[in-house]
């Protein structure tokens, strides 16, 4: 009985599909958890003080791959929960028209999504390279600098107030009119619509990434947070208005870290 409903659920393309994005949320959460490849893991470093002694990163090929590796699988467990709208209703329309592709093109969509949030990783490995190899990074990938604390919530603050980042999360908030902007058929078409959803995505959200320099990029109250922070960003009524709070307290706690620091 219960194999025959399990049965039924998998042959309906919309419940698979938010299966699907379910499992890879579940696994992405796992590994960003599990540190897999670290030292330690995520959950060890979450109750320790972020400026606890520790080595810096060897930053050989090997551990620079498996850093971005973890920034990537990172990006994938913050971002693509906030993104499950978008691709759920490109399935639905795809399905409407060929049912068979709708699956796999949602999953080429979601693919090229992925794909410019590694562009991202890669930007943000490098800057987390450049950190601990000049100090300003400590070996518990948090912020040693005030200065450095400061300057990414006064950015952070500052982003959240401008037109171009305004322009950004409206692509993200409204999935029907983007769509219609950028439509292109077949799995070309859906890697390419993914590619460009994930850049405006990234657009909207890189500044609000890079405080996880902030708070600790293992952390994970501050991984949960700022992933929740994403997701009622783009669901939230009233986001103008959410973004100039947000953005006015980030740039008013730069500038307390800066004086009080």
């Amino acid at each position: 009985m219960l194999a025959g409903l399990f049965s039924r659920i998998l042959r309906k393309d919309r419940q698979m599909a938010v299966l699907v994005l379910a499992s890879v949320c579940i696994i992405a959460w796992t590994y960003t958890a599990l540190g897999v490849g670290m030292n330690m893991t995520a959950i060890d470093m979450t109750g320790m003080a972020s400026d606890m002694a520790m080595p810096a990163t060897a930053w050989t090929p090997m551990n620079s791959a498996l850093m971005f590796a973890m920034w990537w699988v990172m990006m994938v467990a913050m971002m693509l929960p906030s993104a499950a709208p978008m691709l759920l209703l490109y399935q639905r329309v795809v399905a409407k028209r060929n049912r068979d592709r709708s699956l796999g093109d949602m999953a080429v969509f979601a693919l090229g999504y992925l794909v410019a949030w590694g562009g991202f990783s890669l930007a943000a490995t490098g800057l987390h390279a450049a950190g601990e190899l000049s100090g300003w990074v400590n070996g518990m990938m948090a912020s040693s600098s005030d200065l450095l604390n400061a300057a990414l919530l006064v950015m952070a603050g500052g982003w959240q107030l401008t037109p171009l980042k305004h322009r950004c999360l409206e692509a993200c908030r409204t999935p029907v009119e983007f769509l219609s902007r950028i439509w292109r058929p077949g799995a070309r078409g859906a890697f390419r619509m993914g590619i460009v959803h994930g850049v405006f995505c990234v657009g909207c959200c890189w500044a609000m990434m890079l405080l996880l320099f902030v708070g600790g990029v293992m952390n994970l109250y501050w991984i949960g947070g700022l992933a929740l922070f994403a997701l009622a960003e783009k669901l939230t009524p009233g986001w103008p208005l959410f973004d100039r709070l947000t953005g006015s307290a980030l740039f008013l706690a730069g500038m307390a870290v800066l004086v009080l620091g």
